[in-house]
């Protein structure tokens, strides 16, 4: 293999979308055979690539970390099996927000509506997917970091079960909910790259659907409607699904959980960088950032306490064999520049409601590119038990193959 070093002020080829990193580009040849020979992929600007700077959606970061002497070995695995890395995309500043919007580097556009925001913090990776100029692309999720554009960009987007995919070589975050996740355009594709991975493990049959309620009562009517031939297309791969409220104290409740554990493990993996450099930061993410370092031990003691009783719900409902069905996200893609009160705070709030689940409990979730509201896509989940990846993409295969598969037990 050869790579391409790293070129200050280098604009990637074909990038209209201004997905792509220009201050730390790094390109790497694949493996001339392979599952993924001959295609390509982006990477998130937060995992490490021999040769480069990892600049973490900020230029400061940029400016005080060196070459790396190592590629992340999830990068590696997807090189190995044949894809080429054709460059880093852009993250949000320090991958803390969900809008996409960087202070710094721009607003990749998002190819469903140029008017609307990606998504974020992966938002280069998932604009360089929609826009077709890469064939699947390498993201992280936190809070929702893969999941939300994915729903807002049309694709398909992947949270893995907490750990299954090495986080070696990318940067923590908030370390007990991170993980590697991935997007595709195309079903097919985008199960050969979970294959590649999760080590290609068989599927056990997905037999019995749960809906999730108190989840879908965070849409509105018009999203509601537009989600329910996309359950019932689910439905009709596995059979009726049973309605079930997954928080008898209200998703807000775990939403204020995740949150609050989430700014802890934040602050202690970044603080001490942040206390030392003293970054300039954009509207919304300044004020989580500050909020990160206010954060109260006894609060935090206090979330992790729901979060074990979180956990212990969530093992209940769904064992092997059984899978949640709920909404990605509340609505369709907001529009660029919207005020950071709405943008960051009301709206942000709303959609952990929705993404907490999976990240408490450390499941796999899937976005699944099958509805539309007003003309803006909008994803559905499937989110099982740990460890039930496999399944899971069985499961959006057999779904969204056209036509739909009766058989949800193969991919």
């Amino acid at each position: 293999m050869s790579a391409a070093g790293p070129t200050a002020g280098w604009t990637p080829p074909n990038d209209p979308l201004g997905a792509f990193c220009r201050d730390n580009h790094i390109a790497v040849a694949g493996a001339a055979t392979g599952p993924l020979a001959g295609l390509s992929f982006a990477v998130k600007d937060v995992f490490h690539v021999e040769g480069g700077v990892t600049g973490y959606g900020h230029p400061d970061w940029l400016r005080t970390h060196g070459v790396e002497p190592e590629t992340a070995p999830v990068v590696r695995r997807l090189l190995d099996a044949g894809a080429t890395l054709v460059g880093k995309t852009v993250s949000d500043e320090l991958a803390y927000s969900l809008s996409g919007e960087n202070h710094h580097y721009g607003t990749p556009v998002n190819p469903r509506d140029p008017s609307r925001i990606p998504g974020g913090s992966s938002s280069g990776s998932a604009s360089a997917v929609a826009g077709g100029l890469v064939d699947f692309a390498l993201g992280s999720d936190c809070g929702g970091s893969v999941r939300v554009p994915a729903s807002y960009c049309g694709l398909y987007g992947m949270r893995p079960t907490h750990g299954r995919v090495s986080l070696e070589g990318a940067i923590p975050f908030a370390p007990s909910f991170d993980c590697a996740g991935w997007f595709a355009r195309d079903v097919d594709l985008f199960a050969r790259v979970g294959g590649v991975l999760l080590g290609d493990p068989p599927a056990r049959p997905i037999v019995r659907l749960l809906l999730a309620v108190d989840a879908l009562a965070e849409l509105d009517p018009k999203a509601a409607g537009a989600l329910a031939p996309a359950i019932a297309r689910v439905e009709a791969a596995v059979g009726p699904v049973a309605r079930v409220t997954l928080a008898d104290e209200g998703l807000a409740v775990w939403s204020e959980a995740f949150r609050t554990i989430q700014a802890a493990e934040i602050w202690g993996s970044l603080g001490g960088w942040i206390e030392a450099v003293r970054p300039v930061f954009g509207p919304g993410v300044r004020e989580r950032f500050a909020a990160a370092a206010a954060t109260d031990p006894a609060r935090v003691a206090d979330a992790r306490e729901r979060r074990r009783a979180v956990v212990e719900r969530l093992a209940g409902l769904l064992p092997l064999g059984t899978a949640l069905v709920l909404p990605t996200v509340p609505r369709g893609a907001p529009r660029r520049g919207s005020a950071a009160e709405d943008l960051e705070v009301a709206y942000r709030h709303k959609a952990m409601n929705l993404l907490c689940v999976a990240g408490l409990g450390g499941l796999p979730q899937i976005s699944l590119p099958m509805a539309e509201v007003d003309g803006l896509p909008i994803g559905l989940s499937l989110v099982g038990a740990r460890g039930t990846d496999a399944d899971l993409i069985a499961l959006a295969a057999a779904v969204c193959a056209d036509p739909p598969r009766t058989d949800p037990g193969t991919a």
